[in-house]
């Protein structure tokens, strides 16, 4: 091959990709390669986030910062995804993995995934028919539900259109008497669990919402009152008939007396949301509660620079197998899921992408998301030569601490 050929040909090159309208794509679209594409229906998505940027196009600028936001620089919000770069798989070969089942039992229920459906606020910011086209969504795969305190539907309304109680994420308000009142609606709907939020009990700073939030030349006062959404807290459907007056949620005094006191007045199962330390899943054990998930609220909580992937090992370690664990935060592929599975989790949560979702094609957007991540768990069990939940372990993944 002579020097003049390969010079010829190379200009053809050049000529063809500057006539092509690949040419004007993006450098990040090149980089993560994904060729943008219209989709006029939730089937045309081929990952989960092919939902984002049709998302952020479709939202207004104060709706979408309040997702996208996490705190101060973002640093966790983004290295809880990164994290799941940092493991590797391990293939192996010659095992029968024609009837994967990713069916598990979470407190005495059984669900068709260990992928679900995460707490996230105000889901009418997103899509009309807010959380009740999340359930229906969620129902149509049988995918665990937790449905946020700041909800912008009641637990009622979604529980009648799940079919089923689905769990409930409590903030805790600050008032004892307007946690009684609370606990009793969501325990008189058969609600099996309360995840209780600890995570943001110090406040946080969410300087990119604030960004967002000043692009938005609507009056936000028309959706959800001044401030941030959710603050005005009267307007909450789940916080109707309370005394929320001088009252907020979210106490920095809340300790685990509080956990004491919850235990002794429900029977709901409780699950403490936003543990990342083994101390403190330590004292969870010790304090009776039935679960632990290991979250920093998407990044959304404190500036740690650590990805919940990396803390979900030591409070596997730390509880021991006593509780179950579970984990969310930067999940973005089905093989995600299977290395937190891996590590240690017994069910792992999504947050965003199902937003993305919901914003684009409403109740069908869910659907697709879950199918989506489904089918990629399904396939990396398979290459992993893992068929069922109870075969993964840590032989599936090679972290930097497991290298030799």
């Amino acid at each position: 091959m002579t020097p003049e050929f390969v010079a010829q040909n190379r200009r053809r090159f050049l000529k063809f990709l500057a006539a092509s309208p690949l040419a004007t794509l993006p450098a990040s679209a090149w980089q993560n390669q994904l060729v943008p594409f219209e989709m006029k229906d939730a089937k045309d998505a081929i990952s989960v986030n092919d939902f984002e940027e049709m998302a952020r196009r479709l939202l207004p600028p104060a709706h979408w910062g309040y997702m996208a936001s996490g705190v101060d620089d973002d640093r966790t919000y983004r290295a809880n995804i990164e994290g799941y770069k940092k493991i590797e798989l391990r293939p192996r070969r010659l095992v029968d993995v024609s009837k994967p089942d990713l069916k598990v039992d979470l407190f005495g229920k059984t669900y068709d995934s260990p992928i679900f459906i995460c707490p996230t606020g105000g889901h009418k910011m997103f899509h009309p028919e807010g959380e009740v086209a999340t359930a229906r969504g969620a129902k149509a795969k049988n995918a665990l539900q937790i449905l946020s305190t700041v909800s912008s539907s009641s637990i009622e309304d979604v529980t009648q259109a799940r079919g089923e109680p689905v769990w409930y994420q409590l903030y805790v308000p600050s008032k004892w008497e307007n946690v009684e009142t609370l606990v009793r609606r969501v325990e008189a709907t058969g609600t099996p669990v309360m995840a209780v939020t600890v995570d943001l009990l110090a406040g946080r700073n969410t300087e990119t919402f604030r960004r967002f939030r000043r692009q938005d030349t609507r009056d936000c006062t028309v959706c959800h009152g001044p401030g941030e959404p959710g603050t005005n807290l009267a307007e909450r459907p789940m916080f109707k008939g309370l005394d929320m007056k001088g009252f907020g949620m979210n106490p920095a005094s809340l300790d685990w007396a509080f956990v004491d006191k919850l235990r002794k007045f429900t029977k709901m199962k409780i699950v403490l949301k936003g543990i990342e330390a083994p101390e403190d899943a330590k004292l969870a054990v010790e304090h009776g509660v039935d679960g632990v998930l290991v979250s920093n609220h998407g990044g959304r909580a404190m500036e740690t620079g650590r990805a919940t992937i990396e803390d979900l090992p030591e409070v596997v370690d730390a509880v021991n197998g006593r509780i179950p664990v579970f984990v969310d935060g930067g999940i973005r592929r089905g093989s995600d899921a299977l290395k937190a599975l891996a590590l240690g989790a017994k069910a792992v949560g999504i947050g965003r992408p199902y937003l993305w979702a919901l914003t684009s094609f409403g109740q069908a957007g869910v659907e697709r998301a879950l199918d989506i991540l489904n089918a990629e768990l399904r396939l990396a069990m398979r290459q992993c030569g893992m068929p069922t939940l109870a075969r993964i372990n840590k032989s599936a993944v090679i972290t930097h601490d497991s290298r030799s």
